[in-house]
């Protein structure tokens, strides 16, 4: 059973049996209840319509899901902008700049090539809330769609100005300094894996006066050259081309050009977790304010946050909880450590774009090599690990063995499972987006969170 329902969206595998997997009928069940919800949430005076953006990534199956999605909408009576190829950050500023009633992105982000999902946003280009998703749901379960008569469909027209606006507003951001970074002269070799970033990049690129890159797996047919999550273990062709042209960094995104992360000039990792440590440190020395990220991230960015004079929030993991934390605490700068930046001002929304631009202008004013700059931050390290579930997994009851046991330490049951260890710490927690158990644990040396790690791995599948 590969189909997924969370506030991350409607993902699933490609085939197989509905129900079980994202099949044409899956598409246009929950396409149908979205399109009803929304209808039902902002009903229009008179005549006029709704209007929703769709954009995809990459993927194989993209223009297929797309298809049927934009002919669900327009069933419904709802207008329809598609974007097309497009990235997930440029679909959530379509629908403010297109001023539509919401949107939905086909993308499912780091999954593999035979994953695909809905991802669905309210009329301020973010995500819906777990309270919306939970009517969606409840929409599509009972089949509640009521659609228009003939004379009512619902128009579908291409916008392919989109991304050059989304860039034109990162241009314009007050922190991004496009002249410190055009004249830094940075040699650049981006892994696009082979879907939409090969197309946002590259412009985004040229608009900030980059004029020495390169791409990685530049073709966008969705037949990803590595597994498209931006790991260390995933990024080895890039490491080794940073170091044979003698690069300054080399950039890595993920599908829907959400999420970001670096490699140094030597072809070692940056750190996935440090990308958003350097952007807030930027961000925060410019101005001064509060920071977010999920507590599955590291404490550098708490580290850096006091050092500004700030404060540091958690939240729960999922893009909307750190939105949420944001707005509630006015934080200036936030997002996740899986390289997801979220730069209010610009949006809320996680953006690879906005995140290349303003590390960009960090390095440029600083005057450092990237590795140089790296060194000036904290080191923790984390181990990040996954096990899988077996249809029927009473993941409370797991959880509920591994508090008891560990019973005398500092725990936390906001999202899953966190535990204290003194200066240490893992997080378990199902994840949104895979049927997993994702581990996450850290430490100042390397050994000590790989050995928590494991140790907690083990009490999992005793527990299971």
């Amino acid at each position: 059973m590969s189909l997924i329902k969370s506030i991350s969206g409607i993902r699933g595998t490609i085939g197989g049996k509905t129900n079980d997997n994202l099949t044409a009928l899956d598409v246009v069940k929950f396409t149908a209840a979205y399109g009803s919800w929304l209808a039902g949430a902002t009903k229009k005076k008179g005549s006029s319509k709704h209007k929703v953006v769709v954009g995809r990534d990459g993927r194989i199956s993209g223009l297929m899901v797309k298809n049927l999605v934009t002919a669900t909408l327009s069933s419904l009576g709802i207008d329809v902008v598609d974007l097309d190829y497009s990235t997930t950050p440029t679909v959530e500023m379509a629908v403010k700049f297109l001023e539509a009633d919401g949107g939905i992105i086909l993308t499912a982000s780091h999954n593999p090539k035979e994953w695909n999902a809905l991802k669905l946003l309210n009329n301020k280009g973010e995500f819906i809330s777990g309270d919306e998703g939970k009517a969606i749901l409840e929409i599509a379960a009972n089949e509640s769609f009521e659609f228009a008569p003939v004379d009512e469909l619902g128009a579908i027209s291409n916008d392919e100005t989109m991304l050059g606006k989304h860039i034109q507003s990162i241009l314009d951001h007050k922190l991004v300094d496009r002249d410190a970074i055009a004249s830094a002269n940075f040699r650049i070799v981006v892994d696009v894996v082979n879907s939409t970033g090969a197309i946002a990049i590259p412009a985004l690129l040229d608009a900030l006066g980059v004029k020495d890159y390169s791409l990685l797996f530049e073709e966008v047919n969705g037949k990803f050259a590595h597994n498209p999550e931006p790991l260390p273990e995933n990024l080895v062709a890039l490491s080794q081309e940073v170091v044979k042209q003698k690069a300054s960094l080399g950039i890595a995104v993920d599908p829907d050009v959400d999420r970001l992360c670096f490699v140094c000039e030597d072809g070692t990792m940056f750190g996935e977790e440090y990308t958003l440590v350097a952007v807030a440190d930027y961000v925060l020395g410019k101005q001064k304010g509060n920071t977010v990220s999920n507590m599955s991230s590291t404490r550098a960015l708490k580290d850096v946050t006091v050092k500004h004079g700030g404060e540091y929030f958690a939240s729960a993991v999922g893009e909307v909880n750190v939105v949420n934390k944001m707005k509630e605490v006015n934080a200036v700068i936030g997002g996740e450590g899986n390289g997801g930046i979220i730069v209010p001002d610009l949006h809320y929304g996680r953006d690879a774009m906005i995140g290349i631009a303003l590390f960009l202008s960090h390095l440029a004013h600083s005057k450092k090599s990237i590795k140089q700059l790296r060194n000036t931050y904290p080191d923790y390290f984390m181990c990040k690990n996954k096990i899988s579930l077996d249809n029927g997994s009473n993941v409370k009851d797991v959880f509920e063995k591994i508090k008891d046991k560990y019973k005398s330490h500092p725990v936390n049951t906001e999202d899953g499972l966190k535990i204290e260890f003194d200066n240490d710490w893992v997080h378990l927690r199902t994840s949104n987006t895979e049927p997993i158990i994702r581990i996450y644990a850290e430490s100042n040396f390397e050994t000590t969170a790989n050995n928590i790690a494991l140790r907690i791995m083990k009490d999992i599948k005793e527990a299971m």
